[in-house]
């Protein structure tokens, strides 16, 4: 049997997640996923790629709005409230798509640019700026809606294909969830079974595995220190069985039709 068992809720794109027991499925995916987004001045997104620290800047959600915390600094924590975010809209570039956001604030801005050393701006996804799924077949589901993910609503895992990794790893370290950042992570089942799932349901919402995920150098930072790893690791490990069509494939893209309530402990229905 196969059943939930963490969630992760990511608020602002390559900041740190926040583990849930719950978590509302919109059209475009969990609830407050990935609705903000940090761009440089020309309003092109940013992410851990270009600074791995940005996993030390945590995201708390808030009944009323975002409580940020920098791990790294001495500076107050900011709030950012949900009902004041209808500013200025911009055009972002995520990738290859140009999406409309709005900016916030330049006092916003000013925080994260101090925590992260560069210049940088906050912006937010509002419902009506429509970003359709992109994925790496070229295959576009016209229905089919995402926020400033990098390219679907969800990303699922299994915990037996994160043990089987650390099985493998001749190192001393233990790679968790985290490194992948997954929105759903089930138990049971075996090594990699997420490779072979396409249609199941969770409470009732149905979900599409299309593709598998091709991992870029987002694992091979330590989401805990900000560190990136100089074995490349776990991309050295995972290259060795993991690669197929020249990517290093690990978790499963997820689209989904229906909306509703996940919660942990929710059993995937197969088929």
């Amino acid at each position: 049997m196969l059943k939930v068992s963490q969630l992760f809720i990511y608020p602002i794109k390559s900041l740190a997640g926040t583990s849930t027991n719950s978590a509302e499925v919109t059209k475009k995916g969990f609830k407050y996923d990935r609705r903000f987004m940090l761009v440089d001045e020309d309003y092109r997104f940013l992410t851990i790629r270009e600074f791995p620290k940005m996993t030390r800047i945590h995201p708390i959600l808030q009944k009323e709005g975002l409580r940020v915390k920098s791990l790294d600094t001495e500076i107050k924590d900011l709030f950012i409230p949900f009902e004041d975010i209808q500013k200025e809209i911009k055009k972002v570039v995520i990738w290859n798509a140009e999406v409309e956001a709005h900016s916030i604030s330049q006092q916003i801005d000013s925080w994260f640019s101090d925590v992260l050393g560069s210049n940088v701006k906050l912006v937010y996804m509002p419902e009506n700026s429509m970003r359709p799924v992109d994925t790496n077949s070229g295959f576009k589901p016209l229905d089919k809606f995402v926020s400033f993910a990098d390219a679907y609503p969800f990303m699922m895992i299994g915990e037996a294909s994160v043990q089987d990794l650390n099985d493998r790893y001749k190192g001393n370290q233990r790679f968790t969830v985290k490194r992948f950042r997954p929105n759903i992570v089930f138990s049971g089942g075996y090594p990699n079974q997420e490779d072979e799932i396409e249609d199941f349901t969770i409470s009732g919402i149905q979900f599409t595995g299309l593709e598998n995920c091709a991992r870029c150098t987002i694992p091979t930072v330590n989401p805990e220190t900000g560190e990136v790893d100089e074995n490349t690791e776990p991309l050295t490990t995972l290259s060795k069985y993991r690669l197929q069509n020249k990517k290093i494939n690990f978790g499963r893209n997820l689209v989904h039709s229906g909306m509703g309530t996940v919660y942990v402990g929710d059993e995937l229905f197969l088929g």
